[in-house]
């Protein structure tokens, strides 16, 4: 494995997917980078509290402030890039759908394996919504290493 993308997202959790993935691709002497996708705008006004260095945004959703939200995404993946602290670290935004968007860059980058967080949503928001992890596990082509996370114990 030369290659590890590692996706994450706003929430808190994405510290323990950023730093458990890093050690594994490390261990395997793989290069890394960070990967975000923009999604449904609405989503970015959730408010976390702050993590890796990154104070949570506080912007309601407005479609005008696209632009906005992108250069929020890219200082947000920077900022946790800088946490790392690895100057080889690679990051990359995307916009889309998250799972296709990662999938899409993950072979573009010709990543070896992807890691991401599993969110504990309940049985019923799974069968309604689906999750991006499920999305990615369905189209892979790579391996994809799963590090569960719990927002309760983070």
């Amino acid at each position: 494995m030369k290659k590890v993308l590692i996706a994450i997202d706003y929430n808190p959790t994405s510290e323990k997917v950023v730093t458990d993935g890093y050690k594994l691709a490390k261990s395997l002497g793989a290069e890394v980078c960070l990967i975000h996708v923009i999604t449904n705008l609405q989503y970015y006004g959730a408010q976390y509290p702050a993590f890796m260095g990154f104070e949570s945004m506080s912007l309601s959703y407005d479609p005008k402030i696209h632009d906005e939200m992108k250069n929020i995404a890219k200082d947000y993946i920077a900022t946790v890039a800088s946490h790392v602290g690895d100057q080889g670290l690679k990051t990359h935004v995307a916009e889309g759908d998250t799972a296709k968007a990662i999938l899409e860059y993950s072979t573009e980058w010709g990543a070896d394996l992807i890691v991401m967080g599993t969110h504990s949503h309940s049985a019923f928001e799974k069968l309604l919504i689906g999750t991006v992890a499920n999305a990615v596990l369905e189209k892979t082509t790579i391996p994809v290493h799963m590090i569960p996370v719990n927002p309760e114990k983070v």
